[in-house]
């Protein structure tokens, strides 16, 4: 038994923060942004609007392209790390927005990379036969957890959400998932999130951002995303020249470009959205993979690589064929 994907979706924020408008807020220019991350502007999420909502979007685009209804899920897989609860988890909130049937839902936390993990755990669940449909979301609101003022990181993030229906198949699908993780590096890029009372007013408000050293995460992104996408084709047996789409996480262009460059991809081949949307975090490469999907360039029969690396650091890829 494989899982095929049955269907995408994807939802954005109809309210954008350009560069233009950041240069009135914190010290840069859309030039030193376009330069440094590819990005032009970021969907931000308004009033109403946060994990849940977004995510549940998504879910029902990625049902209708899978001509299904909530009623044939099985299993909810829901990947973020911004949600406004500790608990229910947002899986649970949209389990509750989609059926009343009470299907187990859950989240997993891996930052960026979380929808890459997400992919892998629906994909077991369905080779041991336990579940024939499964819906897999990444949404997050990082917006929400950058400093205002923070150059490094307000630059960077965007909200947004992407979904897809994995479906029990005779064919193959998902070939093959990579994942890894190294914790040693939690200091070059998080969100602290302490109980109230262990913490004084002060160290809550310096403390509950997001913090992140650019330089060194850049650095370690591209070293073990090159090490990544070797050895999903060693795995599989395969030379760059099988892939059709690399499906990458859309944090900045140059960590895009120099992964392709591994594969010896042309850019024409890598499919990006950053310039738009910026870093979506747990949902970029579902909303990368979904915009692709309905404007035609992913056809039934190509292969995918899909790869994300986040905070943790966690890391993982993905090999597919659509």
């Amino acid at each position: 038994m494989f899982a095929r994907i049955a269907g995408t979706g994807h939802y954005l924020p109809s309210q954008c923060l350009t560069n233009a408008m950041l240069e009135q807020r914190v010290d840069t220019t859309h030039d030193w942004i376009v330069e440094r991350t590819g990005i032009h502007q970021r969907h931000i999420a308004g009033q109403g609007e946060n994990a849940v909502t977004m995510g549940a979007a998504a879910a029902r685009q990625a049902l209708s392209a899978a001509n299904l209804d909530t009623s044939d899920i099985d299993l909810i897989v829901v990947a973020t790390t911004s949600g406004e609860r500790a608990f229910p988890s947002v899986a649970c909130e949209i389990q509750a927005s989609l059926t009343e049937q009470n299907i187990p839902a859950f989240d997993v936390a891996a930052a960026c990379s979380g929808f890459i993990f997400g992919l892998s755990v629906a994909d077991q669940y369905i080779r041991s036969g336990t579940y024939k449909n499964v819906l897999v979301i990444g949404t997050d609101v990082l917006s929400r957890l950058c400093h205002p003022e923070d150059r490094n990181t307000i630059v960077l993030f965007g909200d947004g959400a992407g979904a897809m229906v994995l479906q029990a198949s005779d064919t193959p699908g998902v070939e093959s998932t990579h994942l890894h993780s190294a914790g040693e590096f939690a200091d070059l890029l998080g969100v602290n999130h302490l109980p109230r009372n262990s913490r004084s007013q002060a160290e809550e408000l310096s403390e509950a951002w997001m913090y992140m050293k650019g330089n060194e995460v850049f650095k370690v992104a591209v070293s073990k995303l090159s090490e990544l996408v070797n050895e999903t084709l060693v795995a599989n047996n395969l030379t760059p020249d099988a892939l059709d789409w690399l499906v990458p996480h859309q944090a900045n262009l140059r960590i895009i470009k120099a992964t392709a460059k591994k594969l010896k991809m042309p850019m024409s081949q890598v499919i990006t959205t950053l310039a738009d949307t910026g870093n979506t975090s747990a949902a970029s490469v579902p909303i990368a993979l979904d915009v692709a999907i309905r404007d035609g360039r992913i056809q039934r029969g190509q292969r995918l690589l899909l790869e994300a690396f986040g905070g943790g650091f966690a890391w993982g890829s993905a090999l597919i064929t659509y």
